[in-house]
C-alpha cells in the first residue's frame, strides 16, 4: 500500500468520526428541547386549565341567560297577545253598547217619521176631498 492509500484513509476515519460526534450532539440537542417542550406544554396545561373552566363557565350561564331571555319574550308575547285580544273584546263591547241605542234611536226616529206622515196624508185626503166636493158642486 502506498502512503497516498493511508492518507485518505485517515482523512476518511477523521471525517466518519467528526460526522459521529455531530450527529451524537445534534441527537442530545433534540433530546433537551423535546424535554424543555414537555415542560411547557405541562405549564401551559397548567396554566389553561383555569381558563378552560372559566369560560365553560361563561358558556353555561350564557346559555342559561339565553334560555331564560327566551322565556321571558314568550312570556311578553303571550301578554301581549292577551292584551290584544282583551282589546279587541273590549273594542266589540263598545260598539255594540254604541251602536245598539243609535239603532234603536233610529228605529224610534223612523217609526215616528212613518206617523207623521201617515197623519199628514190623513189631513190631506181630507183637504183634497172637501176641495173635491166643492168643485164638483161648482161643476155644471
Amino acid at each position: 500500500m502506498s502512503v497516498w492509500t493511508d492518507i485518505f484513509l485517515g482523512v476518511i476515519a477523521v471525517a466518519t468520526l467528526i460526522t459521529s460526534i455531530l450527529q451524537v450532539g445534534v441527537l442530545l440537542a433534540a433530546g433537551r428541547l423535546a424535554i424543555r417542550l414537555m415542560r411547557l406544554v405541562d405549564r401551559l396545561e397548567r396554566e389553561m386549565k383555569p381558563l378552560f373552566g372559566h369560560l365553560d363557565a361563561i358558556g353555561r350561564d350564557a346559555a342559561r341567560a339565553t334560555s331564560l331571555a327566551a322565556a321571558q319574550v314568550e312570556r311578553a308575547d303571550g301578554l301581549f297577545a292577551d292584551l290584544a285580544q282583551r282589546a279587541e273584546s273590549a273594542m266589540d263591547s263598545v260598539q255594540r253598547a254604541a251602536g245598539m241605542p243609535a239603532r234603536e234611536g233610529a228605529a224610534i226616529l223612523a217609526g215616528l217619521r212613518a206617523a207623521l206622515d201617515s197623519i199628514r196624508g190623513m189631513r190631506g185626503t181630507r183637504t183634497r176631498r172637501a176641495r173635491g166636493e166643492d168643485e164638483d158642486a161648482l161643476f155644471v
